[in-house]
């Protein structure tokens, strides 16, 4: 079985599945399709963090494909270049691309097909042209002038004949395509199919990419911040990174596992939130009543203030799971809304305090479609794909970065770099300072839920600072409610708005709430009396979850995808 955001990356993981791969052939080649079909959710030059169960395998592993800061990448420099926030559009802001690597790694030790065939799919998409999405096409269309005035490499790529395409308008990318050939053709004369992909790896880090790169992104363009500024990242940045396994965090909810990777991530917010909400009884924990609603946004908002303050690369945060840290939390669950940023004090440190600014009315709602900006700045990207096969290998991967609007299009290789650095603070006391080799604290969390030592859910959804958010009403459906995970992801949901948001120009709303208008007015007013900003928005407005499943009692596979935005699908046989 396979879920996805877009239905060509579904269908070609099924057609790996059918032709004997496993799920992790399946999940790359899926993976690389991505990167093809939503570019304006990611790319070559993004990263990823992939949460995977091989069925030989005693416990799950995290796949780690996020990018380090580049070696110039210091606050010092930015602070000469005049900025005070990392820009969320333009070179300056690229983290050393992962997802690349880490597809490739994944196939050489988990996966059993040949990087030429795993490639495929992506070659012919490329080359031979796809129907873009409407959402990409309006993506383009709203970075137009910007492409026109400013990068003209972008415009030359993504606005043929000067023009934005229309939606379902057949798009080409033959120098992507290249960079795809050239990775296939690196280990030809290798001796075995580990060689052929190493000899790959090396050519992405050595080779045409790291080099046409450094070249272009040493020139001044426009940032999202108005100015003229160059990237620093350079060969030896590619050449130094190598993706990684690690192990993951986890929880326990209502006698299931949930599993998340590391405090580089905000995953272990979902692992405080749930468990938060643990020992509370079943009707405090139903997102459709006022009650349930309440309960899970204020838990929510506790969870992300430990995010904004504790986390980062290298950060000890296991210190949020524990019970008595838990305890002082949940007594903060109040019957009113809080209009306060309210971190939690770990052992031996204090919480780290970013500036709280208020927004300038930018949306926050959406689908997990990117809100863009008209200088390219973007929040709410992403993409995901889930495998699950008939060995029990199980893995969920939420790719993202790199895509057409975050920065200028190399035009030898057909694509951006991507912009995590703007989850970096320019302040050397933050968990999450921006640090030459430091990895970006990411957005980007898929979850496995456990039943007993083995894992049987994959999920994830596309969603910046929402995907934690959307998948725990999610889980709270299945686990608490009983409700399959097709229920459980068409069913109304909502989020909190009282965060500071990880992206550009990284904002703080205090109390807003925003549902889906499914949800019912006694929620909303529900909510509204408890002191809750409500936004409502359209019935199929929020979240792009996926997922797939192995259900062990009646020997049988399954998968479910989401209908909004109608592109993601799940499929299998």
């Amino acid at each position: 079985m396979a879920a996805a955001t877009h239905w060509l990356a579904t269908a070609t993981a099924q057609a790996v599945l059918e032709r004997g791969g496993n799920a992790f052939d399946a999940a790359v080649a899926g993976g690389f399709v991505l990167q093809v079909v939503e570019p304006h959710l990611n790319g070559p030059g993004g990263d990823l963090v992939g949460l995977f169960h091989a069925a030989d395998d005693a416990s799950p592993r995290v796949l780690m494909g996020q990018g380090p800061a580049p070696q110039r990448a210091t606050i010092e420099h930015f602070r000469a270049e005049g900025l005070d926030t990392v820009p969320g559009a333009g070179a300056l802001a690229a983290a050393v691309p992962g997802a690349v690597d880490a597809w490739l790694m994944l196939l050489r030790d988990y996966g059993t097909w040949e990087l030429s065939d795993i490639l495929a799919y992506a070659i012919g998409y490329a080359r031979d042209g796809h129907p873009i999405l409407a959402s990409a096409a309006a993506t383009i269309e709203r970075v137009a002038q910007l492409f026109r005035d400013e990068w003209p490499s972008s415009a030359d790529l993504w606005l043929p004949g000067g023009v934005a395409p229309r939606a379902g308008d057949l798009v080409r990318n033959p120098a992507l395509a290249t960079v795809f050939e050239r990775l296939a053709d690196a280990g030809r004369n290798a001796a075995d199919r580990g060689e052929r992909i190493e000899a790959a790896r090396s050519e992405w880090k050595t080779g045409l990419v790291a080099q046409a790169t450094a070249a272009f992104v040493a020139r001044p363009h426009r940032h999202s911040t108005g100015g003229q500024h160059a990237g620093v990242i350079a060969e030896a940045d590619f050449a130094s990174f190598s993706a990684g396994y690690e192990e993951p965090l986890t929880a326990v909810f209502r006698g299931r596992t949930i599993v998340k990777a590391g405090g580089w991530t905000q995953g272990p917010a979902l692992l405080e939130a749930i468990a938060l909400l643990d020992p509370f009884p079943d009707d405090r924990l139903d997102p459709a009543t006022p009650e349930g609603a309440h309960t899970i946004i204020e838990a929510l908002k506790l969870a992300l203030a430990d995010r904004d303050a504790h986390f980062g690369d290298d950060s000890a945060i296991a210190g949020i799971l524990d019970p008595a840290f838990l305890a002082d939390r949940r007594a903060q669950l109040l019957p009113e809304a809080s209009r306060e940023w309210r971190p939690g004090t770990l052992p031996g440190r204090a919480p780290h305090r970013p500036p709280l600014v208020r927004p300038d009315g930018t949306s926050v709602a959406g689908t997990g479609e990117p809100t863009v900006g008209r200088a390219g700045e973007t929040r709410g990207d992403t993409c995901h794909v889930d495998v699950v096969d008939r060995w029990g290998n199980i893995i969920s991967v939420t790719p993202s970065g790199g895509w057409l609007q975050s920065s200028p299009t190399i035009p030898e290789l057909g694509f951006a770099l991507g912009t995590r650095l703007q989850m970096t603070w320019l302040d050397e006391t933050s968990p999450a300072a921006l640090r030459p080799g430091a990895r970006p604290r990411t957005t980007l969390s898929p979850t496995l839920v456990m039943t007993g030592d083995r894992a049987d859910i994959a999920m994830g959804t596309p969603g910046g600072d929402q995907q934690d958010q959307w998948q725990l009403p999610m889980l709270l459906r299945m686990i608490v409610g009983g409700w399959d995970a097709q229920s459980a992801i068409d069913a109304p949901t909502l989020h909190t708005t009282s965060m500071i948001d990880s992206f550009w120009p990284r904002t703080w709303t205090p109390a807003g709430a925003v549902m889906e208008d499914r949800l019912g007015e006694k929620v909303a007013a529900g909510l509204r009396a408890r002191g809750h900003d409500v936004t409502q928005v359209g019935p199929w407005a929020l979240g792009r979850l996926s997922a797939v499943g192995i259900d062990r009692a009646r020997g049988l596979l399954w998968a479910a995808a989401n209908p909004r935005g109608m592109q993601g699908y799940a499929a299998g046989r």
